[in-house]
């Protein structure tokens, strides 16, 4: 099966093994609950797997490589100790913890998760003395004396015997104990994984071009050549980092990443020609609305890999726009949150009765009383200043003192926001030292905190205000952030007009067409944004191009019968 199918699987599993009874038990007992072996070739992704897996179910995750490790250091060291049977004293050999097995309690201690996936990396190339403890481990989850926590689930991965020399067989008997998946490369889900990631697209559209070269394992004179997703996934962040610096990929460069010299050589000349491309197409102009009739001239009779190319710039340009815009959408939500929290804090600041609490509906879920985000948001406002005896500016005249320091107890806007991005702030290190967060959502926390910060020091600067005007202001920056991402959603929408009008200019309803449309689909922040900007000539080319397109295919299979 592919990645994506073997995570899916994963993903199952462990929710299985995690479900409990009314009684608070496993419904899967733990010495039935066989631990997954993932069998697949090197740099498909099984390790990276494993961090989403974990993410996405907000458990714990411990990984090893077990091969780093001796028999030492993974059953623990030796120790004599003194014992009592049946009247008698003995001695007898202990072993201190194990330091995998300790990992998975520093791991608990740490994050307060309790359960989580312990997984061990290369399982089958252990070394001859550590061999029968990794079996020991398989069938009865234990490390020398210490079992594995319940509620942590081991996943174990490995390579096939043709890609490692070191790889040994395991008996019948270890195998029907573990759950075995077997995982294969697969270009399509790569590439959809690829895109969400952002992976630079001329590594994206080149292997669109040669999908044979997305995994690519060969026995030479000169040795093992090779192309892995992994290799391709770093050296795409190496491209990245190069950009920002000025500098150049050569074959030289790309070769340390893809080990396969042919595969390396024929990437670094697209690449010259991709770079080549996007100084002779003028793409900012193109997407600003400007296209020159020599410039559609050029592509009209360009080859198809310069096509594919300008078609391939086109769209990262595109999807980095709306890849921004969804990062803009995620902080917001963050930041919506504590102005909420300031606005349910200012209500319960006051004396006797107050307005009902309103919170943010989620829009679309059909139940009668929905609201929009703008009309709750009016609502919100009418809300909080309405009523005398709850209007803010009357709570905390009476609540705060001429000095602005509070009184009887009460807390001013400085107070009440401050507290309210403290929580923020350890809500944040709480997920990101339990490694719930991508690099991406770390990111996007880390810009709210920063903004949350400015919005502390701007209060104190305005000194005593009351609650009202607090939140007024609140409101009135928030309003801010949101016309400024309005007006990012607009111009962004305006890119993608004038790409299909260069592309129905350059290439009419051609293959092209059908190439920009298919990778719009296949893409999460395109589809993400189409959701809520209407595109005419999307949803026109959509129907009618790869309804087509489809037909062609099957008229073409009907007629190789």
């Amino acid at each position: 099966m592919n990645i994506k199918r073997a995570k899916e699987e994963i993903k199952d599993t462990i929710e299985s093994y995690l479900l409990k009874d009314e009684d608070g038990e496993y419904v899967i007992p733990p010495v039935r609950q066989r631990p997954v072996l993932l069998l697949g070739a090197p740099g498909i992704g099984k390790t990276q797997i494993m961090e989403q897996i974990a993410r996405e179910c907000g458990i714990g995750l411990v990984a090893y490589t077990i091969t780093h490790h001796t028999r030492q250091s993974a059953l623990g060291l030796p120790f004599i100790s003194q014992k009592l049977f049946g009247g008698n004293e003995y001695t007898v050999t202990g072993y201190t913890m194990s330091e995998i097995v300790a990992a998975v309690y520093e791991k608990m201690e740490k994050t307060g998760l309790s359960e989580g996936i312990l997984f061990l990396d290369e399982i089958n190339c252990v070394s001859e003395t550590l061999a029968p403890a990794m079996l020991q481990f398989l069938q009865y989850k234990t490390f020398g004396n210490h079992a594995i926590p319940e509620g942590w689930i081991i996943v174990a991965a490995g390579n096939p015997p043709e890609y490692n020399k070191s790889v040994r067989e395991f008996d019948v008997v270890t195998m029907d104990r573990v759950k075995k998946i077997e995982v294969e490369p697969d270009f399509t889900v790569w590439k959809e994984y690829a895109v969400k990631e952002q992976i630079h697209p001329a590594v994206t559209s080149y292997l669109t071009a040669r999908t044979g070269y997305f995994y690519r394992m060969e026995t030479t004179v000169d040795g093992r050549q090779f192309a892995t997703p992994r290799g391709w996934e770093d050296l795409s962040r190496l491209l990245e980092v190069y950009e920002k610096l000025g500098k150049k990929a050569d074959r030289e460069v790309i070769v340390q990443y893809i080990q396969h010299e042919k595969i390396a050589k024929d990437f670094a000349n697209y690449l010259e020609l991709y770079e080549k491309y996007q100084m002779d197409y003028q793409l900012d102009a193109v997407l600003a609305g400007t296209i020159d009739d020599l410039l559609l001239k050029k592509a009209a009779h360009a080859s198809f890999d310069e096509r594919l190319g300008v078609v391939s710039l086109l769209l990262a340009r595109c999807r980095n726009e709306f890849a921004t815009i969804a990062r803009s959408e995620k902080e917001l939500e963050l930041l919506f949150g504590q102005l909420k929290f300031v606005r349910d804090e200012l209500q319960t600041a006051g004396a006797g009765n107050r307005p009902e609490e309103k919170f943010f509906p989620k829009e679309g879920d059909g139940e009668e009383g929905d609201v929009s985000r703008e009309e709750w948001r009016d609502d919100f406002i009418r809300t909080e200043s309405g009523g005398q005896e709850n209007h803010p500016e009357n709570r905390f005249s009476e609540a705060a003192g001429a000095d602005g320091r509070e009184t009887s107890g009460y807390k001013s806007p400085q107070q009440i926001f401050d507290e309210g991005m403290e929580k923020f702030i350890q809500e944040f290190e709480r997920q990101r030292q339990a490694e719930l967060l991508s690099r991406q959502d770390t990111q996007i926390y880390r810009s709210a905190v920063r903004k949350l910060e400015d919005l502390s020091f701007e209060l104190k600067k305005q000194g005593h205000v009351t609650g009202e005007d607090a939140f007024m202001w609140l409101r009135q920056w928030f309003d801010g952030q949101q016309d400024e991402l309005e007006d990012r959603r607009d111009h962004a929408g305006e890119m993608l007009e004038h790409a299909f009008d260069f592309l129905e200019a350059a290439f009419g309803t051609g293959q092209e067409m059908v190439i920009f449309i298919t990778e719009l689909n296949a893409d999460y922040y395109s589809i993400r944004f189409l959701q809520e900007y209407e595109c005419e000539r999307y949803y026109f080319y959509n129907k009618n191009l790869l309804f087509e397109d489809r037909g062609r295919e099957i008229e073409a299979r009907l007629r190789s019968v």
